[in-house]
């Protein structure tokens, strides 16, 4: 599947997630989401990626946004991450993998020459009604949150 464009309606979300509450994302309308995709709990990358987002937590909630991490891992792998990283971030758990269907992010990766399926990096800025504003596709993390969090405040 190909990921949404720019102005579709974001696609719906109901799965758990840390906390041991069912994620929705009607829940947040009215707010402006950042949902981001990323392959795995506790990888280099990934751990960047997380506690970037978490170092900026203030700014993003000042600005009316929220942030939703989602992988493949279980809820109670999310939530051993969060302790471990003391993440201010809220994991949404797709361990069957529609939700990374949905939004195109299921793709063929390559890694030494070794092809296989997996989670491309990629973010989701949604507006207050719930059309996708701005996309991130294959992101680097270095820097990635300050980029985002300028995107979420220049968005009305």
């Amino acid at each position: 599947m190909t990921m949404p464009a720019i102005g579709d309606m974001a696609p719906e979300i109901a799965q758990p997630a840390n906390g041991g509450v069912d994620f929705r994302l009607d829940d947040l309308k009215g707010k402006k989401v950042v949902l981001y995709f990323y392959p795995k709990d506790n990888t280099p990358g990934c751990t960047t990626e997380a506690k970037d987002f978490s170092a900026q937590i203030e700014a993003f909630t000042n600005s009316d946004t929220a942030i939703v991490g989602v992988s493949k891992d279980s809820v109670r792998k999310h939530e051993n991450f969060i302790a471990k990283h003391d993440l201010k971030v809220t994991l949404v758990s797709d361990e069957n993998g529609d939700l990374c269907e949905r939004y195109g992010v299921w793709q063929e990766k390559n890694m030494y020459g070794r092809r296989y399926m997996g989670i491309v990096r990629a973010t989701f800025l949604i507006d207050r009604e719930g059309r996708i504003a701005h996309i991130w596709p294959k992101v680097r993390v270095k820097g990635h949150a300050d980029e985002v969090l300028a995107a979420a405040q220049a968005l009305a």
